[in-house]
């Protein structure tokens, strides 16, 4: 099988005259596709390759820009209610009925309202470093947390800050994480996303954590088994917010990663791969 780092970026157009980008890895089998939906501000570029060879051992595993980021087509939403919109005229436009999803981060927001509006579409679902909407201390990201994530030029620095502990393990991890991500592909990459998408995307982010607990109760319609994890250290989307997802939706399973933050999934990628297919596959 081929890597993640050498795959091509393909394009389709779907009927909401948006062209997407997207990868995909693995073949075909009689388990639904794995959609995997990114995290802020990230591109085709930024899943780890060794996760998605990981998970596309067993299935086809699909990596996309949502509209207007990257390389795809169109102006990045303001809420995660369109991007969701966006991600099911995608899939459709593969010509899937049927998939699982694995949303990371703004990319499990997504996720979650995916299955509120296809219900029909979704099949399983991992939530990684995911939150509910309306949930308490979610209206936009702590400020030292933003200034690393936010600015207009992201730095290595910044993201080992914020995707990994500060432990020698934790920073290990992270420069491994990094030369993966970044430096194993030779050609082909995707475009970087713009400063109007991080502006959208940080619109929608603020507009999901606006505290209501209302909507907490929209979770009781996600009726499909769902796998929540994250990172015990995770600065960004912290883990108690995983156990307040674990506890609302109806079949839920959560797993925390020791010594872990923001980028557990990169970090522990062939233990979150293995809890992720075993998960699928039940």
């Amino acid at each position: 099988m081929s890597s993640y780092s050498t795959v091509k970026t393909l394009r389709v157009s779907a009927n909401n005259k948006v062209t997407y980008a997207y990868r995909t890895l693995g073949t075909s089998t009689d388990l639904p596709p794995l959609v995997l939906i990114q995290h802020f501000r990230g591109n085709l570029d930024n899943w780890d390759p060794a996760l998605i060879d990981a998970l596309a051992q067993r299935r086809q595993v699909i990596t996309f820009d949502n509209r207007g980021v990257a390389a795809s087509t169109g102006r990045t939403p303001h809420t995660i209610a369109d991007m969701a919109t966006d991600a099911v005229e995608f899939v459709a436009a593969l010509g899937l009925s049927r998939v699982d999803l694995l949303g990371f981060s703004i990319g499990s927001f997504v996720a979650q309202e995916i299955a509120l509006l296809r219900p029909d579409l979704v099949n399983r679902i991992v939530l990684a470093s995911a939150a509910p909407q309306g949930a308490s201390g979610m209206h936009g990201w702590a400020p030292d947390v933003i200034e690393d994530v936010g600015g207009e030029v992201p730095s290595p620095e910044a993201y080992l800050r914020v995707f990994f502990t500060p432990t020698d393990a934790g920073q290990a991890a992270g420069q491994e994480v990094l030369g993966r991500v970044f430096a194993s592909r030779i050609e082909g990459h995707d475009e970087p996303t713009t400063w109007a998408t991080r502006l959208a995307q940080y619109d929608a982010v603020a507009h999901w954590g606006i505290p209501n607990h209302s909507l907490l109760e929209r979770l009781r319609a996600i009726t499909q088994p769902v796998f929540v994890a994250n990172g015990d250290s995770d600065g960004m989307i912290q883990p108690h917010y995983s156990y307040l997802l674990a506890g609302l939706l109806p079949h839920a399973e959560i797993k925390i990663y020791p010594d872990a933050a923001h980028g557990f999934l990169f970090q522990h990628c062939h233990e979150f791969a293995a809890d992720v297919d075993a998960f699928l596959r039940e």
